[in-house]
């Protein structure tokens, strides 16, 4: 039976680099498939690795009918054994259940791969579609460090250095911190805190305060 499974994390948890892993994976076997992503920091129709990978791949546009448009390659002649789905979270609702479609009526397995929650802790609604309808939803088992040392499970933005937790909820950066718009993975105690590795200290793991306003 045909799949589709949700591989989950923080930035830097390596989801791209799987993503092409699991690509490669299938095409050595002998299997063609579909790669998809949405707003990758190295530009329209591109997947990119911090490890420094980097392929080709179909950009989902709002209006694209991802149902719709495999239907047309296989009635092509395409062969279409598998789909990777970079950047899910940043996927609309529709797209999500378009694939469950493609998994269920075409009997095609869907991997896609994504960011649960954004800079305010909130899930994203591709993320979110995701978690609902997916036969498996994994979390990565490469896991990010926050500043401190303890396992990261927020993501973070910064603005010319400072935390923020309002804003559109998305806008493409990286964790390079000289970016204007920066992102930067935490634990939960010092995303609450908004306690960032430049307050910090530059990462040394100093003594909090334990009381807040």
């Amino acid at each position: 039976m045909a799949e589709l499974i949700y591989y989950c994390g923080t930035m830097d948890s390596g989801k791209s680099t799987l993503a092409l892993q699991t690509a490669h994976n299938h095409r050595s076997r002998g299997r063609t498939g579909l790669v998809f992503t949405n707003q990758d920091r190295a530009g329209r129709g591109q997947i990119s690795s911090r490890l420094g990978l980097q392929s080709d791949a179909i950009e989902v546009e709002p209006n694209l009918d991802i149902h719709k448009y495999v239907v047309e390659l296989l009635s092509e002649g395409t062969r279409v054994d598998f789909i990777i789905c970079d950047e899910a979270q940043f996927y609309q609702p529709h797209h999500i259940e378009e694939l469950a479609k493609v998994v269920d009526g075409l009997g095609i397995d869907v991997f896609a791969f994504g960011i649960l929650t954004d800079f305010r802790t909130s899930l994203f609604p591709g993320s979110a579609r995701l978690v609902e309808l997916a036969d498996r939803v994994q979390t990565l088992q490469v896991e990010a460090l926050c500043w401190c040392g303890e396992r990261a499970t927020h993501n973070a933005r910064t603005v010319n250095g400072e935390m923020v937790v309002e804003g559109e909820q998305v806008v493409v950066g990286d964790t390079n911190a000289r970016d204007e718009v920066a992102y930067e993975v935490l634990c939960r105690r010092h995303h609450m805190r908004r306690v960032t590795s430049r307050l910090s200290g530059a990462g040394r793991a100093e003594p909090l305060p334990f009381n807040f306003s």
